[in-house]
């Protein structure tokens, strides 16, 4: 098990961890949640030996791997695929064994190392790695493609499957989710919930963590408290345990007034003197309990627009992209007062495209944009920095804002309009590219605000939002008046705020008839489509490969005599009759796998149930692991039957 033990730990002279203890056992999957700055990252570098403690002791089996996601961004001409294997520490060692054996001509040694590859899974790491890639949202095109190729975002998912391919035994996840899409996450939730290691991990996804963890540890105060369930149970039972520390401060602060007031009054009487005393001594002893003080809640709300011209747009055959470089076409939609469209769509498909387009950041390539009189957009890029500079602070912002869209504004009323979003004192003229990125996407929902938008344009708002802020974002869309277009991976906020969905896939824009639930349903059906799909190829190219080592076989001739002719005819009978046992047990596995799949999407959607407890929860995760194994095993034994009647056909 992990046990950390009165743990104290100073960052200069902050105090990050104060005597705390928790224990982990193992296989637990647990969230690290709390607010921003609390420490969380720090517990994580104490977990690596980036940090050490000033106090206590972290206990661990000595034998434990720990598999992190690497912060850093790679920048290397290797490929995405041997990117991803190299993360696998033991095959890597075993490929590093051979190659020192095979230079030596040590026969021994060649045989343990060969040993040491078929126990580290040799045989089937590529396609392990390959598997990881394709679900974490790479195309087979680009699966050896050069990691120094792709943008910072997918190098980000390149690390995540890096630390995927080996996971150990504890597996610590920093803002997994940050660089995904929806079908990305999906994906990654299905793998981490057949994960059988220990996990802990960060997250501002609620939906996330309730379905990957059944425990949290909340970071506050340096303290760290240790609840059993998900971050919904978590949630329900810190506000009781609050209520209950409150309840019991208040009943404490009523006994010491009574004691106090004796003491006023009796302590000069001598008849009453040493009743009084007796109440001094008691009240000493008291162990003095502490107001519950928690962080001020933050919230804001989008003021009331001007107008709301109907429609608030029209698109006529637009064509969105880059240079001549198409990605959408044919876009022909209306876009109406108080609509809360959400746009679906895998990385790559356009949906940040389309919304730049519709912002002005980007020309559009062909078609007719008509808008309503009146219209104004007010538009969060996915890249905070491409509506920021760096090098100004956000009173800065603000007051070249101020002299566009209002005139009259003094600079304390912009001042004091930044605190509401927590620019206080000396931050309102801090560099904004020193500023952290929660900070800089408040400042971005702060000038939107300012700006009194019609038509909100939102492309990934929540990246580097935590809970509380996600939350008053929520609610302040919920309560806004004029209309939404958001693009978001958080199922949560896109649960709360859109009421349709346009869907942007092969270079289409259509509406998606279904929900979130729905939506996902079709992710894993694609997905597994993809999978299906890669593995063809593979075997298709392992066949080629197979067929390009041999020498050309002589083209059968043609058969010249009525006895040859029923000589091939009964050999093909034969065949037939050699191959049906194959093809009817591959029937009855691609039954049973179709049963276990329609299984697994039903029981994935059971899940998302809020009202479910912790113990059926917990029943359904262990039910949903036991699926995919399953539906594993099936694929694979589907794939060996089909190999072994290819094998009789070509023999």
């Amino acid at each position: 098990m992990l046990q950390f033990k009165n743990i104290t730990l100073r960052r200069g002279t902050k105090l990050v961890l104060d005597d705390t203890s928790f224990t982990l056992q193992p296989g637990e999957k647990a969230s690290l949640v709390g607010r921003n700055g609390a420490g969380k990252s720090s517990l994580f570098a104490l977990l690596t030996d980036r940090l050490h403690p000033d106090a206590g002791d972290i206990e661990m089996p000595p034998r434990w791997r720990i598999a992190e996601v690497a912060q850093n961004m790679p920048e290397t001409e290797t490929g995405a695929t041997e990117f991803v294997l190299e993360g696998d520490a033991p095959l890597m060692a075993a490929r590093t064994a051979l190659a020192q054996a095979e230079a030596s001509g040590d026969g021994h040694a060649i045989g343990e190392a060969h040993a040491r590859l078929a126990e580290a899974g040799a045989f089937d790491a590529r396609s392990r790695a390959q598997a990881l890639l394709l679900g974490l949202g790479f195309r087979v095109s680009q699966l050896d493609l050069p990691v120094n190729s792709f943008s910072g975002g997918w190098r980000m998912r390149l690390q995540l499957a890096r630390a995927l391919m080996c996971p150990g035994d504890l597996l610590l996840l920093d803002e997994p989710t940050n660089h995904l899409d929806l079908d990305a996450l999906v994906w990654l939730e299905a793998w981490l919930l057949r994960f059988e290691g220990t996990m802990l991990v960060i997250s501002h996804d609620r939906e996330f963590l309730d379905t990957v963890t059944r425990v949290t540890l909340h970071l506050d105060e340096a303290r760290v408290t240790r609840y059993g369930g998900n971050y919904t149970t978590f949630e329900s039972m810190r506000a009781e345990r609050m209520l209950q520390q409150q309840a019991a401060y208040s009943r404490q602060q009523e006994k010491v007034a009574q004691l106090q007031r004796f003491i006023d009054r009796f302590k000069a009487k001598a008849t009453k003197a040493k009743q009084a005393q007796s109440r001094v001594k008691a009240l000493a002893r008291m162990e003095k309990l502490a107001p519950v003080l928690t962080a001020a809640d933050f919230e804001f709300s989008f003021r009331e627009p001007l107008s709301l011209p109907n429609p608030m747009l029209v698109m006529d055959a637009v064509e969105v992209g880059y240079g001549e470089t198409a990605i959408v076409r044919g876009v022909t939609k209306s876009v109406l007062p108080g609509q809360r469209i959400g746009i679906l769509g895998a990385n790559g498909q356009g949906k940040s495209t389309l919304v730049k387009t519709l912002a002005g950041a980007l020309p559009r390539l062909s078609g007719r944009v008509q808008e309503g009189k009146g219209l104004a957009i007010g538009y969060f890029a996915q890249q905070e920095m491409d509506v920021l500079r760096p090098e100004e602070g956000p009173l800065a912002h603000m007051i070249r804002l101020a002299r566009e869209v209002s005139p009259q504004a003094r600079e304390q009323e912009l001042r004091d309009f930044l605190g509401r979003f927590r620019f206080v004192g000396d931050m309102v003229n801090q560099e904004v590219g020193s500023l952290s990125g929660g900070e800089k996407a408040r400042l971005v929902l702060a000038m939107l605000v300012w700006q009194r938008p019609n038509l909100l344009l939102l492309d990934e708002p929540t990246n580097h939002l935590d809970l509380t802020t996600r939350e008053a974002l929520s609610m302040a869309l919920n309560e806004y008046e004029g209309t939404v277009m958001l693009v978001s991976h958080d199922r949560a906020l896109l649960r709360e705020v859109c009421d349709e969905f346009w869907l942007v896939t092969g270079g289409q824009v259509e509406p998606f008839d279904g929900d979130l639930d729905d939506y996902q349903k079709w992710l894993l059906e694609q997905s597994r489509e993809i999978a299906r799909r890669a593995r063809e190829e593979d075997r298709a190219a392992q066949e080629q490969a197979r067929a390009a080592s041999q020498p050309a076989a002589a083209v059968p001739a043609a058969p010249s005599s009525r006895d040859e002719r029923k000589a091939q005819a009964a050999a093909r009978m034969k065949l037939a009759e050699l191959t049906r046992p194959l093809k009817k047990r591959q029937q009855q596995a691609e039954q049973a796998l179709e049963k276990a799949q329609a299984e697994h999407a039903a029981l994935l959607e059971a899940m998302a149930r809020p009202d479910l407890s912790p113990a059926e929860r917990a029943d359904q995760g262990r039910r949903l692991k036991e699926l995919a194994d399953r539906i594993e095993t099936l694929e694979m034994e589907w794939l060996e039957i089909g190999e072994q009647i290819e094998a009789m056909e070509a023999a």
